[in-house]
């Protein structure tokens, strides 16, 4: 069983990289100005013909590892605008999941664009993912490590939350479902 009682210093943040074929996940803990990895994983979601499956999948591991981390706060990818209206929509729903799962246990969500997080990471905004995962590896001491690239994606994320979480109105940040239909009310029907 879990210590759920943490210091007061301490902070928990999930990074999540949305995906509907691979979602990946990322996990730190903050002590004072000190940040250890806890967990990088990744969800293979191609296996399942199914839209809804997949996204009940996404929903029952990103509770499983909200259950088992207790993060204080969980940072998301937020969907980049491409030319496939279809995988767009895709991408929005498995975030969608995952932000349910968070506002369902009452954990602040925050998101943040790509290229805000490779800008935080790598002082680059169009920084490849191999880049990314390569100074993730020296800030983290991550040497000996294989992360795959969804995996060093939510790492990404959670890093560059810890980075500007006090400054917060860089990305959207939602303290519960009231906050977010109150910041979103064209997305509410």
């Amino acid at each position: 069983m879990q210590n759920t009682k943490k210091h007061h210093d301490e902070l928990i943040i999930m990074g999540v990289d949305p995906g509907t074929i691979v979602m990946g996940f990322g996990i730190i803990k903050v002590s004072g100005s000190r940040v250890k990895l806890l967990l990088t994983d990744h969800l293979m979601l191609s296996k399942y013909d199914a839209h809804a499956l997949r996204l009940k999948k996404i929903f029952e591991r990103s509770i499983q590892l909200i259950e088992t981390y207790l993060p204080d706060e969980i940072a998301l990818e937020a969907p980049f605008y491409g030319k496939n209206v279809q995988s767009m929509l895709k991408l929005g729903r498995a975030q969608g999941v995952v932000m349910a799962a968070a506002l369902s246990r009452d954990i602040p969500v925050v998101e943040y664009s790509p290229k805000k997080v490779k800008m935080a990471i790598t002082g680059n905004g169009n920084a490849s993912k191999e880049q990314v995962a390569g100074m993730l590896k020296t800030l983290l001491q991550l040497n000996a490590m294989s992360v795959k690239l969804d995996e060093s994606d939510a790492l990404a994320v959670a890093m560059c939350h810890y980075y500007n979480r006090n400054n917060i109105q860089s990305g959207q940040s939602y303290s519960g479902w009231k906050a977010f239909v109150k910041k979103n009310p064209g997305r509410i029907k």
